[in-house]
């Protein structure tokens, strides 16, 4: 993919992800099952990755997963500052580095699009409640459906955490981040600026990225898999 296909995708994902996430677009971002989902989704993720979180190698990976890829943090504006520098980030970052921020987007994307029917799914299931339990998350995973869709969002949480593994390979990319974080900083760019070195520097750390992801793929299928299949302890995945 040359840099100008990704840049045309990133400026794709970029309305779509904003679209998606504007409570005049959709009714259903301004409900509270919106909030107590993502609050959930965190808690579930943050007890799935207590095994690497407890590991100093990748805890920093695992941190960044649920902090800046799968959890519950507001990216409004770090894809304000993509909106701003897209042009500049054509002409200066790596394809690898671009690929991952379009993955990184389209993950958004798609996780806000399968939580909004898991709102409505929960407005179905549960008018009056305001809190979610395993079994009710399970009920409306379940009615949800969209199988394939929750198969190509664990593909692109892969993808992000490959795209940062593959551009620690890139001559210079070390470099090119730390002479940018001064200007970034004088541009309002922190957010975008951050998203980068964090993901950089975390899988920095590991010894093994590949291994450290296909095992966040491996376990996100198997999870989803036994969700689908109405299995009692879907995240017990030792069971």
């Amino acid at each position: 993919m040359t840099a100008s296909d990704i840049s045309a995708r990133l400026t794709r994902r970029l309305a779509w992800h904003q679209a998606l996430h504007d409570p005049d677009y959709d009714a259903r971002a301004r409900s509270h099952w919106l909030a107590e989902l993502r609050r959930w989704q965190a808690a579930r993720l943050r007890t799935s990755f207590a095994h690497f979180l407890e590991d100093p190698t990748r805890a920093p990976a695992a941190n960044f997963f649920l902090g800046d890829v799968y959890g519950d943090h507001d990216f409004t504006r770090r894809d304000a500052d993509i909106a701003r520098i897209l042009p500049t980030m054509r002409r200066l970052l790596p394809a690898r580095l671009l690929e991952t921020v379009a993955d990184a987007l389209e993950l958004g994307a798609l996780s806000q699009v399968l939580d909004l029917h898991m709102v409505a799914a929960l407005h179905d299931l549960a008018p009056r409640r305001r809190r979610l339990d395993d079994a009710l998350y399970a009920k409306a995973y379940r009615q949800v459906g969209r199988a394939g869709l929750r198969r190509r969002q664990v593909r692109l949480i892969a993808g992000v955490g490959r795209g940062f593994g593959n551009a620690l390979h890139v001559r210079g990319v070390s470099a090119l981040l730390a002479f940018s974080r001064g200007p970034a900083r004088l541009a309002g760019l922190t957010e975008l600026q951050g998203f980068l070195e964090r993901g950089y520097g975390a899988f920095e750390a590991l010894g093994d990225p590949e291994a450290f992801v296909a095992e966040i793929e491996r376990d996100e299928r198997e999870v989803s898999r036994r969700l689908f299949a109405g299995h009692p302890a879907p995240y017990a995945l030792d069971t």
